[in-house]
């Protein structure tokens, strides 16, 4: 696929990037939601399977650190952006705080199984402070890569049950409702990134997001297989077996990451917006598996 953009591309992009494709009447709803109690029963908690549950184990020990950066790296201009975004921008917030909350209690869980998460901790400590060390037009652009990967992760777990099937109960229910909540506001640091450069040339934006995508989503890659086998070699399963186990898990069997790569190389099309997939259906799918606690606006 070739996804080098031509002059005629370029005038889509400039088009498409000064409009947002964020629907109308999407509400950002922060759901209050409270899984400290869930203990995790089994340290294969995903189905007894170590593959999986060392895979989600590993994303979760990146969200309270890394959600908080993405709360720091997007307040810093929400009086910079239109009314509606601010609201939208509020309300990010507010999701993100609660995920943070949320995953550092099932971390703290995963500690009291005697998994040492103290090198995954490091090791996503490393990769945001590299980040804040860059201008904060570099936070807001590694916020939104980010959140896109996120997004599509979150689609794939809601759409396909296999991912926690025969998964612990308040488990499955934490990762569904946090997953719906990252499709929900998919396209807010997206639409902050469109105003704030929308005096940019339209090449020159393209060509930033496009070489931070590469970037952020060959280290995401790198990162969490190495936290995955420090997880997995803890839980006995060490060489060839924990390298060909993930490999299978992840491109063969329930295939996490063969089955984003698609929605993840959409991100390289120019004119491209999260909103193009409208899976708000995917949101409903996730609450009906429980009562939403919607919280008060503030």
């Amino acid at each position: 696929m070739d996804i080098a953009p031509s002059i005629a591309d370029a005038a889509t992009e400039s088009h498409a990037q000064n409009k947002s494709a964020t629907p109308a009447d999407l509400h950002i709803r922060p759901r209050n939601r409270h899984f400290s109690d869930a203990v995790i029963d089994r340290r294969r908690w995903v189905g007894g399977d170590p593959f999986a549950s060392a895979f989600f184990n590993a994303l979760s020990v990146t969200f309270p650190k890394g959600e908080t950066f993405f709360i720091e790296s997007i307040k810093k201009f929400r009086t910079r952006v239109p009314t509606k975004l601010q609201q939208e921008i509020r309300a990010f917030i507010q999701q993100e705080a609660i995920h943070s909350r949320e995953h550092h209690c099932f971390n703290e869980h995963l500690k009291d199984c005697d998994f040492d998460i103290s090198r995954l901790e490091q090791a996503i400590s490393n990769v945001v402070n590299g980040i804040r060390a860059k201008p904060e037009t570099a936070h807001l652009v590694a916020t939104m890569c980010i959140e896109h990967i996120t997004a599509i992760l979150a689609a794939e777990v809601i759409a396909n049950p296999k991912h926690f099937e025969n998964a612990d109960e308040q488990q499955r229910k934490l990762w569904l409702w946090h997953a719906s909540e990252e499709i929900e506001h998919k396209g807010v640091a997206y639409d902050t990134w469109l105003h704030v450069t929308k005096d940019w040339n339209p090449l020159k934006r393209w060509c930033v997001r496009s070489i931070f995508m590469a970037k952020i989503a060959l280290g995401f890659t790198k990162n969490r297989a190495k936290g995955v086998l420090d997880l997995l070699r803890q839980d006995g399963i060490s060489g060839p077996r924990a390298w060909l186990g993930l490999a299978h898990y992840a491109l063969v069997g329930k295939a996490p990451f063969r089955r984003t790569l698609w929605p993840l190389l959409q991100f390289f099309k120019p004119g491209f917006h999260p909103w193009d997939i409208d899976d708000r259906p995917l949101i409903r799918l996730a609450e009906s598996e429980y009562e939403a606690a919607i919280m008060v606006e503030v």
